[in-house]
Order: C-alpha cells, then sequence, then structure tokens
C-alpha cells in the first residue's frame, strides 16, 4: 500500500518524491517528532504547573467564587495585603481557570506556528535551493522534461517536511485546546486558512529571492529569513497595539500580517478588550472588518494576487536566470493591480475622513515612501544589462536598413514591451499610473485648512517625485551599460548614495523645514520637506530644472544605446543607414 502511494506522488511530481526521499529518513523524522511533543509537553506542564491553591488567589480575584460578594469588596477596599483574604480552595473556580488556559495554549500554538513555518520554512527553501546552486545540480533539474510549476512546487511541498511534521504533530493539541477553551470552529479553520495562505506566499517569495540572489552565496539563507523573521516581529508588535488602519499604504501592507488576523479571529491574543482594528477596516467603502467571511476572503485573495505574479516570476527565470524576472508587459499588470488595491483602501481611509493640513501632506508621504520603494525594485527588474541592449540594438540597426534611420516608427513598439530595450518608457508608463492615486488623494479629499495653494504645491510635489524616480532609472540604466565587470554593484551603490547623502548633509547642516534654505529639500530624495515650505514658483522652477537633468541624462543614453548599435555592426552594414 505505501510503495504504491510512493508510485502515485512519484507519478504526479518526481520533484516532490526526490525531496521526501532526501529527507523523510528514520531518525531525521524521529527528531522531529520528538522535539514537536516534548515542547508540547512543555508548554502543558507550564500551565499544569501553575494549578492555583489555598495561597494563590485573594477573594477578590476572578477566579474565585467569592469575588463579586460584599464582603470581598469592603476587606479589599479595607486593607489589600491583608493576607485573610486568600481564596478557600474550594471556592477557587477550577472550571474558569482551565478555560482560560486552554486559551492561553491554544494562543500560545498558534504563534509558535506562525514562527515556525514561516521563518524554518524560508530557511529551508533557500537553503535547498543555494546548496543545488553549488553542487551544479540545479541546472541537471533546469534540463529536466517536467513543468517548472512542477518541479518548484515540489520544492515547496518537499523541503520544508519535516518543519510541517512538527507542526501536524502539534495539531491535535491546538484543536483540544481551541475546542475546551470554547473557541469557534469557524474561527479556527479561517486562521488555518490565513495561515496556509501566508505560507504560500512567504514559500513562493523564498523560492524567487533564491533564484535571483544567488550572488549573496552562503550569506543569502540567513538574510532570507531573517528578512522574515523582523517582519513577523515588526507584525506581532503592531498587532499587540491598537494601531488604527488609518492609512492606505499601512492598511495594505498590514494584509500581508498573519498577527493582525489571528488577533481578529481571537481578541485575547494581545488581550485587546476594545478589539481589534481591522474591525474598523474598509474596502471601497465596503465594511470588509465587520464580518469575518469577507475579511478572511480580503486576505486570501490579496495573497493569492501577489502569490501568481511571484510564480509567473519564478517560472520566467527558473529556466533562464539571466532573463528579467518580469517583463515590461507584467509590470504594467502588476502596478495596475498595486493601484486597484491602494485605491480600495484609499478611498475608505482618506477619501471620506476630514483632515488637516498637516495630515494631508502626511498621506502623501506615506505613499512618496511605498511608491519610493516600489520603483527601486522595479527598476532592479526591468533594467536590461549591456548584453541585452547591445543586442538589441544590433537588432535595430540590421532590422531598419530599409526604414528612414535607426529611430523608425518601429522604436515605441520595442520600448513599450522589448525584452531587451531600455527601461524608461517602461517606468515612465508605471510612474504616471502610480501618482493616479496621489493626485486623486490631491485633489478629492476632504481637507479643513486644505487650499487649493496646498493642492498645488502637492501636485507639484508629484511631479518632482516622477522626476526624481526618472533620473535614478537614467542613471541606473546608464551605468548597467558601462563595461565595468561590477555594473550591478555600482549601480546600487550609486543610487543609494544619491537616496541617502542628500537629506543626511542637509540634516547635518541642520537645515530644516522652518530653515529659510528649506528649498534645497527639493533637490533631494525627500522633497516633501521643501515641498510645504516652499513657493510654487520655487517648486515649478525646480521641476523645470530636474527635466533638464532628465533630458540631457536621456540623450546621453541615446547616443549609448546608437553607439553600441553602430560599433557592431558598421564594418557589415555600411550602407544601411545606422
Amino acid at each position: 500500500m505505501m510503495y504504491k502511494f510512493i508510485d502515485r506522488i512519484g507519478d504526479w511530481n518526481p520533484q516532490l518524491l526526490r525531496e521526501f526521499k532526501g529527507r523523510l529518513k528514520i531518525f531525521p523524522v524521529a527528531i522531529a517528532i520528538a522535539t514537536s511533543i516534548i515542547g508540547q509537553l512543555v508548554l502543558f506542564l507550564a500551565q499544569f504547573s501553575e494549578l492555583p491553591d489555598e495561597r494563590t488567589y485573594r477573594i477578590y480575584d476572578t477566579y474565585c467564587k467569592l469575588h463579586l460578594s460584599n464582603a470581598a469588596k469592603r476587606i479589599q477596599a479595607a486593607n489589600s495585603s491583608d493576607h485573610t483574604m486568600l481564596c478557600p480552595p474550594d471556592q477557587i473556580d477550577l472550571d474558569l481557570w482551565w478555560h482560560d488556559h486552554y486559551e492561553y495554549m491554544f494562543l500560545s500554538l498558534s504563534v509558535i506556528f506562525i514562527f515556525t513555518l514561516l521563518v524554518g520554512g524560508t530557511f529551508a527553501l533557500i537553503n535547498s535551493l543555494a546548496q543545488e546552486e553549488r553542487r551544479g545540480t540545479l541546472n541537471f533539474i533546469r534540463l529536466s522534461p517536467q513543468s517548472e510549476t512542477n518541479i518548484l512546487l515540489g520544492k515547496l511541498l518537499g523541503v520544508p517536511i519535516l518543519i510541517y511534521i512538527i507542526t501536524l504533530t502539534a495539531v491535535p493539541l491546538h484543536l483540544w485546546a481551541g475546542s475546551s477553551a470554547d473557541i469557534a470552529w469557524s474561527s479556527i479553520l479561517g486562521f488555518y486558512a490565513i495561515l496556509t495562505a501566508c505560507c504560500i506566499f512567504f514559500y513562493s517569495a523564498a523560492l524567487l529571492f533564491a533564484l535571483v540572489g544567488g550572488w549573496l552565496s552562503g550569506f543569502q539563507p540567513w538574510l532570507g529569513s531573517g528578512a522574515v523573521l523582523l517582519f513577523l516581529i515588526i507584525a506581532f508588535s503592531l498587532g499587540s497595539s491598537y494601531t488604527s488602519y488609518s492609512g492606505a499604504p499601512i492598511s495594505w501592507l498590514r494584509t500581508f500580517s498573519p498577527f493582525d488576523m489571528t488577533n481578529y479571529l481571537f481578541p485575547n491574543l494581545f488581550r485587546m478588550y476594545s478589539g481589534s482594528p481591522l474591525k474598523e477596516l474598509q474596502f471601497f467603502n465596503l465594511p470588509i472588518g465587520k464580518s469575518v467571511i469577507g475579511l478572511v476572503c480580503l486576505h486570501l485573495l490579496n495573497y493569492a494576487l501577489w502569490v501568481y505574479w511571484i510564480w509567473q516570476a519564478l517560472k520566467r527565470s527558473f529556466r533562464n536566470p539571466n532573463v528579467s524576472i518580469l517583463s515590461k508587459k507584467q509590470s504594467y499588470f502588476i502596478i495596475a493591480s498595486f493601484v486597484f488595491i491602494l485605491f480600495g483602501f484609499f478611498i475608505s481611509n482618506n477619501l471620506s475622513k476630514s483632515t488637516d493640513t498637516f495630515g494631508f501632506f502626511d498621506k502623501i508621504e506615506e505613499l512618496y515612501v511605498l511608491n519610493t520603494v516600489i520603483f527601486l525594485g522595479l527598476m532592479a527588474i526591468l533594467s536590461p544589462h549591456r548584453q541585452a541592449i547591445h543586442d538589441w540594438a544590433r537588432y535595430r540597426c540590421e532590422g531598419v536598413s530599409h526604414s528612414k534611420g535607426f529611430w523608425n516608427k518601429y522604436l515605441w513598439s520595442d520600448l513599450l514591451w522589448g525584452e531587451k530595450s531600455p527601461a524608461i518608457l517602461a517606468i515612465a508608463i508605471n510612474l504616471v499610473m502610480t501618482a493616479t492615486t496621489s493626485v486623486v488623494l490631491i485633489l478629492f479629499v476632504n481637507g479643513t485648512g486644505v487650499s487649493n495653494f496646498h493642492r498645488t504645491q502637492a501636485l507639484l510635489g508629484v511631479a518632482l517625485f516622477i522626476c526624481l524616480m526618472m533620473i535614478y532609472a537614467t542613471i541606473a540604466q546608464i551605468i548597467l551599460m558601462m563595461k565595468t565587470p561590477k555594473r550591478t554593484f555600482w549601480a546600487i551603490g550609486t543610487i543609494g548614495a544619491a537616496i541617502l547623502l542628500p537629506p543626511i548633509i542637509l540634516s547635518m547642516l541642520r537645515i530644516g523645514v522652518s530653515h529659510h534654505n528649506t528649498f534645497l529639500w527639493l533637490f533631494s530624495s525627500w522633497p516633501w520637506y521643501g515641498v510645504q515650505n516652499s513657493a510654487t514658483t520655487t517648486i515649478f522652477m525646480t521641476c523645470l530644472g530636474e527635466l533638464s537633468i532628465l533630458a540631457l541624462l536621456n540623450i546621453h543614453l541615446v547616443k549609448q544605446v546608437r553607439l553600441m548599435g553602430e560599433s557592431a555592426t558598421k564594418a557589415l552594414l555600411s550602407k544601411s543607414g545606422c
């Protein structure tokens, strides 16, 4: 029977069978099961050791049946340190005590599940692919006739199998504790659904990071799992404080946290007797937070959307590690998805609520930070390297000999969709798409004290942001076209210095928002400090200055691309007109 089951696994997914054979050995499995059982036993004994006795509680404590009596209240008011106030053992409500401690065990196991599965699973997956890369076996797997989806799914299901065993061994205690604490089965099943979707999302991201971050070598699994651990710690700290979902970027980012949803399903997780802040959550003005089903579905759909795009990137980069992980066409759809989701939170949390001038600019700054991070990643993904642009430029010179010149009518199509053409136009289109959210906020936000002057300032600030991102993208593209062998590091270092150094220098010189030279912040990577305290004429002139810099950089970029195309084909195509 077992052999037939193994054969079926091998027929369905040979990679999964390979992972099982390498990991499902008697000693590792026994260690995993023993670790889980010992952990459960320690948790249970820790609760059992706190069993109340005659000196544990006073008569006014919750677990004493006399705590509501008038005598108890009088004694408590008279002398809170009197030892005669101890609750008699026969008056201790053990049923309530065990009920609360079963709930404590259930919630403790829930938190342990989250950390164990996400941190341990991401480390195992990244480490497995990194080892395959170092041993050279990953290239053999790439040559396999299996589809990319089957191979990567086999990795996702098979590599963390010991972590799955540790967790599954503890599931019976988890269910028993939840049932004993009278926790609704719908909430328990909702937690498992969220945890499963969260694992799929983080494991998929770990696989992608393992494929594209091979240059980090042995540090890669520690960096990936450490980033997940840091995210969970921050999410746990945010979940333990009643932080309102007031900002659209924060609302969206917190949908990736399993702790907020766990706190919503089990309100005693962080002892928030006023309830979870998720109850306030709205999406396109729909009160999603009022319904458990609606909230679970929103989280699952959000995970599903980004898992889909991660797997599109996985399938592209698995067979050919040298290709960009996303095409330009895919980038447009991803940014459109991002804008749609952000609009859903934005309309509910910003347009429907009144705000003052400071809150108005604070909301724009939140969007600025999120958009900056996203577009720095987009630059790294879309910007092709020297060889790709060299091939594209040579192809254009060879393919347009019959046309009017290098920049013919097919150029726009190449720049929009081409895999090897410069990504400047694609990044500009994505920037305009993202800017729509900020423009809608600026034009339609309900602000007390927000005048047309402030709105004009903010619109010019958005224009500054677009110019600045385009300058960074052009500089990065120019550096990636250089002959230097360490082009990627030079690009990262240059853009990093351009982003970090100006604010640091201005801060060291103590040029703040109230300083008379505050307009200098307009030329930094954080222009909003200057936008709030500068005249519209100053902001407009800064925009013109940055547009001039952008134009000069792009003229230089065009010349470099022309030169690359000409130098490769000039000898063979001297009559082609290139």
